[in-house]
């Protein structure tokens, strides 16, 4: 545990960048290999959409790995945070540690962006991808980018979080962005399995359900713990009707132009229609 501490807490640009490469290029290949959807559609002309996303946050992105640095070296200098109130051996800070970062920097404010209706706007734009795959974790609007960081900060704040364990968590959730939301089919009991810890691509395509109420559910981003807990998990019965997107935005068109991706957040807020509200605990 030590020697992998002291990789990522020495990790550089270049390594990091691998990892999201080689993880984004893994899943890619076994989606072609074993897809759980076999629906017809242009992967290049749909990674490219999602990737364009990626590269318009890169500057804010910047920012942020400011924010988090200045964040590290708040709490590092003045010995701030729940993990430094006590002492413990670093696999048990490693792991405690991960569990808060994901619930404060992943969880919670995913769980705000689907109950805050001017959140929500932004996060439309992730939910609109009909054709969900490993590319699809990457198509996050550059406001919600903002929500992101922020509560990424805001955990390192309230955690303590060394740069070592920051390095960790966000490897770890690039990781699982990937790995949740690829097109692969898994053993159905061996999904069953990990998801009672770990969000599987199963566990997290009933969120990406068009419909409330499993729009709703099934938040986690590494740990699922957090959706048991909240009482937010659905279970995988309607995986072989799952229907990709989000009921308010399913004109193909509109989800497939980035200019008006980029404009949904500012129109009008569209209601679900009244069967989906009717299962819904969303409070707009």
């Amino acid at each position: 545990m030590n020697d992998i501490f002291y990789f990522f807490e020495h990790i550089n640009s270049q390594t990091r960048f691998f990892f999201l490469v080689g993880g984004l290029s893994l899943f890619w290949v076994l989606e072609l290999r074993i897809p759980f959807s076999k629906r017809p559609y242009s992967k290049l002309n749909h990674a490219r959409i999602n990737i364009t996303f990626t590269l318009i946050t890169l500057i804010l992105n910047l920012f942020g790995a400011y924010g988090i640095l200045k964040a590290v070296d708040l709490v590092s200098a003045s010995n701030f945070g729940l993990l430094n109130m006590i002492v413990i051996p670093l696999w048990m800070y490693v792991l405690i540690g991960l569990m808060l970062m994901d619930f404060i920097g992943a969880w919670l404010i995913h769980w705000i962006q689907h109950n805050v209706k001017w959140m929500w706007q932004f996060h439309i734009i992730h939910h609109s991808d009909q054709n969900v795959d490993v590319t699809s974790g990457l198509r996050h609007h550059p406001g919600e980018n903002i929500f992101r960081l922020s509560f990424t900060i805001l955990a390192i704040l309230i955690t303590g979080a060394n740069f070592g364990l920051v390095m960790i968590y966000q490897t770890v959730s690039a990781f699982f962005a990937h790995f949740s939301h690829a097109n692969i089919k898994m053993p159905i009991k061996l999904e069953n399995l990990i998801s009672f810890v770990f969000v599987t691509p199963s566990f997290h395509r009933i969120h990406h359900h068009f419909t409330l109420p499993h729009t709703d559910t099934n938040y986690g981003n590494i740990f699922s713990i957090w959706d048991y807990i909240f009482s937010t998990k659905k279970d995988f019965k309607i995986l072989n009707k799952i229907r990709f997107g989000i009921d308010t935005h399913m004109d193909q068109k509109e989800v497939s132009n980035l200019i008006n991706l980029l404009v949904i957040p500012f129109q009008p807020y569209r209601t679900p229609p009244k069967k989906d509200n009717m299962n819904s605990k969303r409070i707009f």
